[in-house]
């Protein structure tokens, strides 16, 4: 765990939790815990075609899906599980030779501009007592990591998230002083994210790394307000 998460579960008895981005792979893994866990009073998850729609593409769709979340919340746990590294016709940039306008203006939309704006709207739906923001993340978006270079536009998408969440996490401190927000990184999981690159050799299966990735979130207090951490709970290099 992190040097200032706490040992014991910090989520209160009914706690209502929300997945963003519950389509895919960790989504599903993360929203079929919390169903299944029985202090978890409620679980909502979001994605393009859910009947409150959210597109990260489609910056109006964001306001509108907090808006119509206003009623269900407050919410304790908020979980962005949103991603994307490659499509059918863009795999990642190896060399600055191939590094184009429209995949990095794509990768930045799903990686970066719309959890930014996930923070902005959602944010206020974060219950006031105690309250967990997780945006996922990736340790290759570590500068500092940065020892091998290629895949550009995913590594500094996810290194501008890092930043966007260090900074909202300073502001939240002034304005809901018991919330927590963190950039978590899940590791190699077997998803279609991870497919070509070996994933389903190497990866953990999607539930694994939800589980893990839960047990951290379920334990940290205001203090760890602002970190970029692993699914382990250890503090990660920015």
């Amino acid at each position: 765990m992190s040097t200032t998460a706490t040992a014991a579960n910090t989520l209160p008895d009914g706690y209502r939790a929300l997945v963003v981005g519950a389509s895919g792979a960790i989504g599903q893994a993360f929203e079929q815990l919390l169903q299944q866990d029985p202090r978890c009073a409620q679980v909502l998850g979001l994605h393009r075609r859910s009947s409150i729609a959210i597109d990260f593409e489609d910056e109006a769709s964001i306001a509108r899906a907090a808006l119509a979340l206003q009623d269900a919340g407050p919410f304790h746990l908020i979980i962005n599980a949103t991603g994307t590294l490659h499509q059918s016709q863009q795999m990642p940039e190896k060399q600055l030779a191939q590094l184009s306008y429209a995949q990095m203006l794509s990768t930045f939309s799903v990686n970066t501009l719309g959890p930014a704006l996930l923070m902005r709207h959602f944010t206020p739906l974060l219950d006031r007592q105690h309250a967990v923001m997780a945006l996922l993340s990736a340790k290759v978006g570590s500068i500092e990591d940065n020892r091998l270079g290629g895949w550009y536009s995913y590594r500094a998408s996810k290194a501008a998230l890092n930043m966007l969440v260090k900074t909202a996490a300073i502001e939240l401190r002034r304005t809901q002083a018991r919330s927590v927000l963190v950039a978590l990184h899940p590791g190699t999981v077997s998803s279609a994210l991870s497919a070509p690159f070996r994933g389903a050799e190497i990866g953990r299966p999607a539930s694994q790394a939800a589980a893990e990735m839960l047990a951290v979130l379920s334990r940290l207090s205001p203090a760890d307000s602002g970190q970029f951490l692993s699914y382990s709970g250890e503090s990660l290099p920015w």
